[in-house]
């Protein structure tokens, strides 16, 4: 969840499937849910790190913690492990899931490196600049173990040797899209805060950045609160931070479950005349509430392609397939086995925005260039069409 300077993806949409995981634990209590049982669903399924599956290597993904947003990516993988056939290369995709912590992260990195099926690993950073995550990731490489950033990066300045490319949103242009929706919600500018999850994690550092320097002078940020993915504290947040704030009258949603934290609030306290709405991430409750009419625009990502190219990816890394890698990343020099340009290791995986069926405050010709423009009903047909449930 694209600037300029970075490479963008001509994005395979030929069978696209939402977020992440299917659950092999409960999530820890007030941690975001999924609210799926243990179904044992293969290829994609979650994992645990010491499970070797038989003679097949693993190609893994590892999130920055629980939520539904993972289910549109786990699909993503199913679908790439059957499209390029993995297992008659000897390889499986699988999910695993991190509790949201930085630690947990590094533990997770640490066993990998002690198991002999892992092939790869790819990772949304809980914590962009967090040092032993990056010598955890380093010390992969450093033994053969190809790392890939999918969903929020390291800090690139920091830490650019730790991973092979980032597969993602470009997140900074994910929130200018996000700010582009309030001005035009509210030309007359308005007082705002922003709700996520870590706050230190790159994706929220450059979706914030990216809706402030968007909005501008005309909207004044009153608020900016972290949960540590904790469904409790996402709601107390919202709830502080209209306290605190008499003249609030915009709430910004970086994560995808901050959507429900801010769209329960609102619901609760009779607020939502005086409210506008945007949030990031189309989660099922996120849906359900801007059916309701309790959310004025969604920015949405496209973790089912995080999970199709982020396989595909690290399938062409360990079979060391270059025409597929200068496909996707056309600044990669095979011959030098690095890219050509600053930037070049970036694939972006698109944005839509969603607004409710009959509101006419936001268009399509506001976005050109930036995201695709869809009603609800448009986006629902889609998910449909995808078996998707989210975004």
């Amino acid at each position: 969840m694209v600037m300029a300077r970075r490479v963008s993806l001509a994005v395979v949409f030929g069978g696209m499937s939402i977020c992440l995981v299917a659950c092999t634990s409960k999530p820890q209590t007030g941690k975001p849910d999924s609210g799926k049982p243990d179904s044992g669903k293969s290829p994609a399924q979650n994992t645990n790190a010491g499970d070797t599956g038989g003679s097949l290597r693993r190609l893994l993904m590892l999130t920055n913690g629980d939520d539904p947003f993972w289910d549109a990516m786990r699909a993503g993988m199913e679908d790439a492990d059957r499209d390029f056939k993995l297992s008659e290369v000897g390889l499986r995709a699988e999910l695993d899931k991190n509790d949201g912590t930085a630690k947990g992260q590094v533990d997770k990195l640490k066993q990998y490196a002690g198991q002999n099926d892992i092939a790869a690993v790819s990772i949304s950073v809980t914590d962009s600049q967090n040092v032993a995550i990056h010598d955890a990731m380093r010390a992969l490489r450093s033994q053969g173990i190809e790392v890939v950033t999918i969903d929020s990066d390291v800090d690139r300045k920091k830490a650019g040797d730790t991973r092979f490319a980032y597969l993602g949103t470009d997140n900074i242009i994910g929130g200018r899209v996000l700010g582009m929706a309030a001005r035009g919600l509210r030309p007359q500018g308005g007082k705002y805060a922003a709700f996520v999850g870590i706050k230190s994690a790159a994706n929220a550092q450059e979706r914030t950045d990216g809706f402030a320097e968007e909005v501008g002078k005309d909207f004044e940020q009153l608020d900016y609160l972290g949960d540590e993915m904790d469904l409790s504290t996402a709601q107390k947040n919202v709830r502080d931070a209209l306290d605190r704030h008499a003249g609030l009258n915009t709430l910004v949603g970086i994560w995808a479950y901050n959507a429900h934290a801010i769209a329960h609030t609102v619901k609760d306290r009779g607020i939502r005349d005086k409210m506008t709405v945007v949030c990031f991430d189309a989660a099922p409750k996120a849906i359900g509430h801007m059916e309701d009419g309790l959310i004025d625009a969604l920015v949405v990502q496209n973790p089912y392609q995080m999970g199709y190219q982020g396989t595909k990816l690290m399938r062409a890394i360990v079979e060391d397939d270059h025409d597929t890698l200068s496909q996707m990343f056309p600044e990669y020099e095979p011959d030098e086995r690095s890219f050509k340009k600053p930037g070049g290791d970036i694939l972006i995986t698109g944005l839509k925005v969603v607004v409710p069926d009959g509101d006419k405050r936001l268009t399509k010709e506001m976005f050109e260039g930036k995201a695709e423009f869809l009603t609800l009903s448009e986006f629902k047909d889609w998910l449909v069409k995808y078996k998707l449930s989210g975004s």
